[in-house]
């Protein structure tokens, strides 16, 4: 009975200091992080100011959000749930539909280096290109997902894919590169 009140305990202190670091997020800025959010412990936001939340989100530990310029944009909707260890890098615009869900080890990014022959690799340009995820979209851990994909509402990606192509509706795509495998019924 002890462990149980223990536990109870440790988890009410838990989600209290979540529940803190989305107001001292929103006093560096990021007015459009909902107050109703859970962020974990070693989250990193670069720019909070260009990072919209919605209600009840969820971000686990160690979730980084790179915004790498000023005109960027990141939106996660309502009820969005990015797991540990993800790390997004955003150029342009990266936005998440309401309810996705976002597994552990995910790397996302907006933007490329050009690869013509024309000059070395370190000084060729970077290009972007917005990532749009739907809503009720579920990414498997450690999927890859490549600058201007759009992936469908209510898609799986397997985990471990690469995503570097569109994704439609309530497919389920896995692989490298990821491929249709089949789609979601619809019973």
């Amino acid at each position: 009975m002890f462990a149980k009140q223990l536990y109870a305990a440790f988890e009410w202190w838990r989600v209290a200091c979540c529940r803190l670091r989305v107001y001292l997020w929103r006093l560096r800025g990021g007015t459009r992080i909902h107050s109703k959010c859970l962020i974990g412990g070693g989250v990193r936001i670069e720019r909070p100011w260009l990072v919209a939340l919605g209600q009840r989100c969820v971000l686990q530990r160690d979730v980084w959000l790179n915004i790498g310029g000023s005109e960027a944009r990141f939106e996660l909707g309502d009820y969005g749930f990015v797991g540990r260890g993800v790390e997004i890098e955003v150029s342009t615009s990266v936005v998440i539909g309401s309810g996705a869900l976002i597994a552990p080890g995910v790397f996302m990014t907006d933007h490329n280096h050009s690869t013509s022959a024309g000059a070395p690799m370190f000084e060729q340009p970077c290009i972007a290109s917005p990532i749009r995820i739907g809503d009720d979209v579920w990414i498997g851990a450690n999927a890859v997902i490549l600058p201007g994909v759009s992936i469908g509402d209510g898609a799986v990606i397997a985990a471990g894919a690469v995503v570097s192509k569109d994704v439609p509706p309530r497919a389920i795509v896995g692989g490298v590169p990821a491929r249709i495998l089949r789609f979601r019924d619809s019973t």
